[in-house]
């Protein structure tokens, strides 16, 4: 009696996992099917081949705070830029009351060279909400002077073509705003894990095509690292002055110049520039649960919704590959339950294996760790759950250090 029990039990849960199996081969399928679209139609940054349409001037602004471990590679590859016939081509470093050497490789940088400038900016005013890297990059542009302005994150790294093709870029297809999606560089065990799938996912949710054909403010996107202005639009939606107390700046820059009637680019700029988002676990997860759930907008069954997804794509086929094995031990007598178990488990680990590949086919998005996903994805479940808590009650709500918690 006992045994017929166990065995009627095991039959539920293999036809429960048979269940979440087919969810999540619909999942993947979904998945791989958005990502292909939105990366097909990603128009892609090019090296230019002849001089630009016009030589304008352009101001680098790059805001950092305790930055001393990127900001000297940051800006020398900056200075390597190409580009012949500007009329001011200056750098600035917009110093936000760093608390290490930031401050001094700033002051040696500017003493080097002429066109690089040591912005030392002053604390917040009293009594006025000003959040992550807005206030750096205002008192920036408040002296910056050129026809176009060039906001990086000192984690970034340029090629010496990037800023030209991104002007001419920029010029040919009129932006006001041209952002461009950086190669991400993954070098700590848990950027293996999480990068992938986030970066995979906000493809997914920022589609391009709709990004740059679309004139609707819900279809606005930006990437923080690499956002070019022209500065006439910068100074008409405000600036960061105008967005001071947003956290998801960037996004926010891309809707204010949708409402504003202005044109936004958002193109793939991986062969020309990189970035280094985040150097330990720490870093990656105080940063994501600061973004997560504001990326959404708030939305809770949005956030929700990317969460199960998540689990269903990246975590899920393991559980069955897991689950078919242990079945497998408990009960070798194959049975149609365990049959269908099997073939979904199949199934789900090669639309994985396509969804990996195509990625990293198209994009780059690195394989390494790839047998490790279920990991990343728990991991990225637990970030999106964590933002929520973190943006609703502002606890441990923090970026390098310093409190996002609204003041009352």
């Amino acid at each position: 009696m006992a045994a017929g029990k166990a065995g009627m039990g095991l039959d539920k849960f293999i036809l429960g996992l048979d269940g979440l199996l087919g969810v999540a081969l619909v999942a993947i399928a979904a998945f791989y099917f958005k990502l292909t679209q939105s990366l097909a139609s990603a128009p892609r940054l090019q090296p230019v081949g002849t001089s630009l349409p016009s030589a304008p001037s352009v101001d680098v602004v790059i805001p950092a705070y305790n930055e001393a471990d990127n900001i000297r590679a940051c800006v020398e590859a900056v200075l390597a830029t190409e580009l012949s016939g500007a009329q001011r081509f200056d750098v600035w470093i917009a110093d936000d009351q760093s608390t290490d050497a930031t401050g001094a490789i700033a002051a040696e940088l500017a003493a080097q060279h002429g066109n690089v400038h040591h912005l030392v900016v002053p604390p917040r005013p009293e009594g006025e909400v000003w959040r992550g890297k807005n206030w750096a990059c205002a008192q920036a542009a408040n002296v910056a002077q050129g026809d176009y302005l060039l906001f990086i994150d000192a984690d970034v790294r340029l090629s010496p073509g990037a800023i030209p093709a991104a002007l001419a870029e920029a010029q040919i297809h009129q932006a006001d705003l041209l952002s461009c999606a950086p190669k991400i560089e993954c070098s700590c065990f848990s950027e293996w894990l999480v990068q992938p799938i986030i970066m995979s996912a906000i493809a997914i949710a920022y589609d391009f095509e709709a990004i740059n054909e679309s004139t609707a403010v819900d279809n606005a996107f930006a990437a923080g690292p690499f956002m070019l202005f022209r500065r006439a639009a910068y100074d008409k939606i405000g600036g960061h002055a105008a967005i001071g107390d947003v956290i998801v700046e960037d996004v926010e820059l891309a809707r204010q110049i949708r409402r504003h009637g202005l044109k936004l680019r958002y193109v793939l700029g991986i062969d020309l520039l990189s970035v280094r988002m985040y150097s330990s676990f720490a870093t990656l997860w105080e940063g994501w649960t600061k973004n997560y759930y504001l990326g959404t907008e708030e939305n809770l069954p949005l956030t929700l919704l990317s969460a199960f997804t998540i689990a269903m794509v990246f975590v899920m086929p393991w559980v069955g590959l897991l689950a078919s094995l242990i079945v497998t031990l408990l009960k070798p007598e194959l049975s149609s339950s365990i049959a269908l178990l099997y073939g979904l488990t199949v199934l789900t680990l090669a639309g994985y294996g396509l969804l990996r590949i195509t990625g990293y086919r198209q994009v780059g998005v690195p394989l390494r760790y790839w047998w490790l996903s279920s990991v990343g994805g728990l991991v990225v479940v637990a970030i999106a759950l964590t933002s929520i808590v973190k943006t609703k009650t502002g606890w441990g709500w923090t970026w390098r250090g310093r409190s996002l918690k609204p003041q009352h």
